[in-house]
C-alpha cells in the first residue's frame, strides 16, 4: 500500500501507460485512420511522464497551481492537434478518461485494503482528471473554431472568384446570401482585381443568389458604389423574375444601375460599353 500520490505514480508507472494504452486500444472510439498506434503511444507516454512529474501530494488538489502549467499546456497541444486531425469531441474526451480509469483500476489493486483512503485518493484524482478535461475540452472547441473559421475564409474565397471574361471586363458570380462579412470579401476581391487588371467595367451576377431583400439590395449598391470610386462601370446580371417583383415590392431603387437578365445580356452591353462587336463566323464554302 502506498500513501503517498507521488509514490503511487512513480512505482506504477510503467503499468499505468500499458493499462491506458490497453484501454485506448481496446476502445470503440479508436481512430487508427487518424493517427497511428506508435504515434498514440508516444503522444500518451509524453503525458503520463509529465503527469508524474508534475503531481505531488501538495499540489493534487490545487488544479490552478503553476505547477501544472506544462502540463496543461501538453493537454492543449494534444487536443488542438485533434481537433485539426478529424477527431470528434467524444474521442477526444474520451482519450483523457480513459487516463482517469488506468488510474482508478490501479489505486483499486493498490490501495484495497484501506477503503477510506482509497475513497481520498481517488476523490484527489477525480477532481484532478476532471480538470483535465474541462482544458481538454476548451482547447478542442477552439481548435475546431479555428478549423471552420479557416474552412468559411476558404469557401469565401472559393465563391466568390473574380474573372477576366475579356479585356477590360470582369465578371464576378455570387452564389449564395450576401450579409455583411461577404459583402467584405466581394467587395475587396473585385476591387483588387480592378487595380491589377485596370478594367473599366465589372459584372455583378446574382444569378445564385436564393433572394433579394432590402439588406442584400444595400449590399450591392455598396458594392457598386465602391466599383464606381475605383473608376469602373458596374452591371448587375441575373434580375430573374421573382428578384425583380421583390425589388419593386420593397421599393428598392436600382434606377442608376444598370441591370441584366443574364450574364450573356450582360457581357454583351459591355462589349456595346467598349465598342466592341462580337460576330459569328461564316462558315467555309465547300469547293466541288
Amino acid at each position: 500500500m502506498t500513501n503517498s500520490v507521488a509514490q503511487f505514480l512513480k512505482k506504477n508507472k510503467a503499468l499505468l501507460l500499458d493499462t491506458w494504452i490497453q484501454k485506448q486500444l481496446a476502445s470503440d472510439t479508436l481512430r487508427d485512420d487518424l493517427m497511428t498506434n506508435d504515434e498514440l503511444r508516444l503522444q500518451s507516454e509524453e503525458l503520463v511522464d509529465l503527469l508524474v512529474k508534475s503531481v505531488n501530494d501538495n499540489n493534487i488538489e490545487q488544479t490552478e497551481s503553476a505547477s501544472f502549467d506544462e502540463l496543461f499546456e501538453l493537454l492543449s497541444a494534444i487536443s488542438m492537434s485533434r481537433a485539426r486531425q478529424g477527431f470528434s469531441p467524444r474521442e477526444t474526451g474520451l482519450y483523457i478518461f480513459s487516463l482517469k480509469e488506468a488510474i482508478f483500476e490501479l489505486l483499486q489493486q493498490d490501495l484495497s485494503s484501506d477503503p477510506l483512503l482509497l475513497f481520498k485518493t481517488s476523490l484527489k484524482f477525480n477532481r484532478l482528471l476532471d480538470s483535465f478535461g474541462v482544458v481538454t475540452f476548451e482547447t478542442f472547441i477552439k481548435g475546431r473554431e479555428e478549423v471552420i473559421f479557416r474552412q468559411t475564409e476558404e469557401i469565401s474565397d472559393i465563391s466568390t472568384p473574380v474573372i477576366q471574361v475579356w479585356d477590360g471586363i470582369l465578371a464576378l458570380p455570387i452564389i449564395g446570401t450576401l450579409d455583411s462579412a461577404r459583402t467584405q470579401v466581394v467587395m475587396e476581391s473585385l476591387l483588387q482585381k480592378i487595380v491589377d487588371t485596370g478594367s473599366g467595367i465589372a459584372i455583378l451576377d446574382i444569378s445564385g443568389v436564393p433572394a433579394v431583400d432590402s439588406l442584400v439590395a444595400q449590399h450591392l449598391i455598396k458594392t457598386v458604389s465602391a466599383t464606381r470610386l475605383m473608376g469602373a462601370d458596374c452591371i448587375i446580371s441575373g434580375i430573374r423574375p421573382e428578384i425583380a417583383q421583390t425589388v419593386v415590392h420593397l421599393g428598392i431603387d436600382l434606377s442608376n444601375i444598370i441591370t441584366k437578365a443574364s450574364l450573356a445580356s450582360a457581357l454583351k452591353h459591355a462589349f456595346s460599353m467598349n465598342r466592341l462587336t462580337v460576330k459569328r463566323a461564316e462558315s467555309e464554302k465547300k469547293v466541288l
